[in-house]
């Protein structure tokens, strides 16, 4: 019996050039989970809400109300995206409002427990600090760590914690953080594969 995974490409919107990455996750991974998964991989520290939108509906942690969207954990990606192509979008920070754009690239399947059923392929840019204003308050934020004569730039660096590179993105240091999780992925969430498919 193989298990069926899906790889998917993210991208946030409203940043060129782009800042994306493609990822293998189980098909049967429910939104919550893939919500940690995407927080990893994208490099965001998971301190603000967030929201799927599949289709017409939302999907978030704690709906308080039905116009808020269902409850994430309820909802396995496999009952809603399940053709290769589809896209959906996911929010992070309603106050930053980053808007990603995920695509489904892929549907192949594996047996359980390989190395890669949760691993980063490829990617490209490094993912903006957090409470940064969201993608105008990002280039502004740029032009003041890229100019050491900005009146702002001492400031900033101090908040920020040190210098920012734009352009990084460690491919194996967030293999080796995905590794790390995938064996407390499993231990939590046991059912998380759900749907068993032969190929």
């Amino acid at each position: 019996m193989k298990y069926r995974f899906y790889m998917l490409e993210i991208g946030l919107l409203g940043i060129e050039p782009a800042i994306w990455r493609s990822f293998v996750v189980p098909a049967s991974i429910t939104l919550a989970q893939l919500h940690e998964v995407i927080q990893m991989v994208m490099g965001w520290t998971d301190c603000h809400s967030y929201r799927f939108h599949i289709g017409h509906q939302r999907y978030t942690r704690w709906p308080e109300l039905g116009e808020e969207g269902l409850s994430s954990k309820d909802y396995h990606l496999d009952e809603l995206v399940y053709e290769e192509g589809a896209d959906f979008g996911y929010l992070y920070d309603f106050g930053d409002g980053w808007e990603h754009q995920l695509f489904l690239e892929e549907i192949f399947y594996m047996d359980p427990g390989a190395s890669d059923e949760l691993v980063c392929i490829d990617g490209a840019r490094a993912c903006p600090p957090e409470n940064i204003g969201g993608a105008l308050g990002y280039l502004e934020f740029l032009d003041v760590v890229s100019d050491p004569s900005n009146d702002e730039y001492e400031s900033t660096i101090e908040w920020l914690g040190g210098k920012f590179d734009s352009e990084r993105f460690d491919i194996d240091e967030l293999n080796r953080q995905l590794r790390m999780y995938v064996n407390y992925f499993r231990e939590r969430h046991k059912e998380s594969y759900g749907t068993n498919e032969e190929e």
